[in-house]
């Protein structure tokens, strides 16, 4: 249990600077579509840029993150030489991306609909590639197990992002209405993607700057055998990588080319907006996976390892499942984070956070070709969930709109978990809780019929009733698997 708890401490940590920060950011979501309406697609403009980003970021740092993780544990003597080799390797592709960027920006900005204004993409350029050059800086700081610098860097990130949006779209509007030749000569009230995009770009800059205790570790380095390894091993890791941000954000990509003009802007502000919603799975599965890859790497040899990675995927569904019920339970209160005008797509809630429980599970199984260096399997099952949503939103994003999108990544991550699992069982078996993960989901399963089925039209009757329920699966799980004896604080009541 010592270990599990390291690594629940661990989450926690990298949990509260993710979730938190999500928390925090949720405050820009009611801001965001306040002041960018459903007809102007404005939200639309920032959910297909912000789709476009997590694409190339993935491609830009190149799978090394988890390659770091791999040969600094290897090479535990040498960390230096593994961090400034991944280093190296994202800092070239930056500059390339970057040089492609400038010097064909006129026809890029065409070729995605953004002629009219090319500065967005330049300036999400830097963005991504900033972003990118953090990642392994970042991992640095997982691998060292300092997670309290890592957690204050992503909430000052946060906090800076929200505080310049609060002084873009409460403070200025103001002053400009007051003193229009003044402030107007920094400050248009139109066109409001623009900030988003600036903004994003002086928060991810600023942070960029406290890495620099951790960029003197780099050393340049021309050995041409580490590299030959890390990129044999991180390539399938890319392609992995590539086919997993495809499966959370080519419908917010394939969008404005399967339904153009105005409506595509429209719509997808609505789904996009509808998705945030469903984003406390997102934060679940990042918190998880910032504490869950050290880990694992550090207990591969360990004699109880495979009945450690058994309870934490456990675990992990009963957290998941839990947080699922919360949202869906409290969605009367939940759905005011969106303006009204956004409500219709909350429909698809349910469809995305079982696509990111899937994924969870998915990131949990992904291990045993990780650890047995054939990462290819992992491009294998994820272009196959990759491919199967493509797929969907081609046939039916034109006639269904964005439910398809929803069914896509449902049916995606479905796929390539199942694939996952029963590949894994052959090559790298691990003894999971069936059975107790089954009476989890049977009672998940019934308590969300129940919710869904019951006729009640009093808000205020059926939140209680949904309180009541959820209440019954936390003390099921109390009872099964949360001895209240091992939690601190608790047990002196149990001597």
């Amino acid at each position: 249990m010592s270990k599990l708890g390291s690594l629940f401490k661990d989450t926690v940590i990298y949990g509260m600077s993710s979730i938190v920060g999500r928390f925090l950011n949720y405050l820009l979501v009611p801001l965001y579509t306040a002041k960018m309406s459903v007809e102007s697609g404005e939200y639309g403009v920032v959910t297909n840029m912000y789709a476009w980003t997590a694409l190339i970021l993935m491609i830009l740092v190149f799978g090394m993150e988890t390659t770091f993780f791999r040969f600094a544990d290897k090479e535990k003597g040498n960390v230096s030489k593994v961090f400034s080799m991944c280093m190296q390797v994202i800092a070239l592709l930056c500059a390339m991306f970057l040089t492609g960027v400038f010097c064909g920006i006129d026809s890029l900005a065409g070729l995605l609909g953004y002629a009219d204004h090319p500065e967005f993409i330049t300036m999400m350029a830097v963005v991504v590639a900033l972003d990118a050059l953090q990642a392994i800086p970042f991992g640095l700081l997982r691998f060292q197990g300092r997670a309290m610098k890592f957690a204050s860097l992503k909430m000052l990130n946060i906090l800076t992002n929200i505080a310049l949006n609060l002084i873009v779209f409460l403070l200025l509007p103001l002053l400009y209405e007051q003193h229009p030749d003044i402030v107007g000569s920094f400050y248009s009230p139109g066109n409001q993607s623009y900030y988003v995009f600036l903004i994003n770009l002086l928060c991810t800059s600023f942070i960029t700057l406290f890495f620099i205790p951790e960029l003197k570790m780099y050393r340049p380095t021309g050995d041409t055998t580490l590299l030959k390894k890390m990129l044999s091993y991180s390539w399938p890791l890319l392609l992995l990588g590539i086919a997993g941000i495809l499966n959370l954000n080519a419908d917010k990509i394939l969008y404005p080319q399967l339904v153009p003009g105005q409506q595509g802007k429209m719509e997808l502000s609505i789904y996009g907006a509808a998705v945030k919603i469903a984003a406390i799975m997102a934060m679940l599965m990042q918190a998880f996976r910032y504490a869950y890859e050290p880990f694992v790497f550090g207990n591969r040899d360990k004699k109880d390892s495979k009945a450690l990675y058994a309870k934490a995927m456990k675990f992990f569904i009963i957290v998941s499942l839990m947080a699922f019920l919360c949202v869906v339970f409290y969605m009367d209160l939940i759905k005011h984070i969106i303006n009204p005008g956004y409500w219709e797509g909350l429909k698809v809630v349910p469809y995305i956070m079982a696509a990111e429980i899937f994924m969870g599970v998915y990131f949990n199984l992904s291990f045993w070709y990780k650890l047995n260096d054939e990462t290819w399997w992992g491009a294998i099952f994820s272009f196959t969930g990759c491919a199967l949503l493509f797929a969907v939103n081609i046939i039916f994003v034109p006639r269904y709109g964005y439910m398809a999108c929803a069914w896509a990544s449902f049916s995606a991550y479905f796929v390539a978990m199942t694939m996952s699992y029963f590949v894994g069982r052959k090559r790298n078996p691990i003894e999971y809780d069936l059975k107790g993960i089954a009476g989890y989901l049977l009672l998940f399963g019934a308590l969300y019929a129940v919710s869904a089925l019951l006729p009640v039209e009093s808000v205020a009757v059926r939140l209680t009733f949904n309180t009541l329920l959820l209440a019954v699966y936390v003390a099921y799980f109390v009872r099964k698997d949360l001895p209240l004896k091992n939690i601190p604080f608790v047990n002196r009541f149990f001597k």
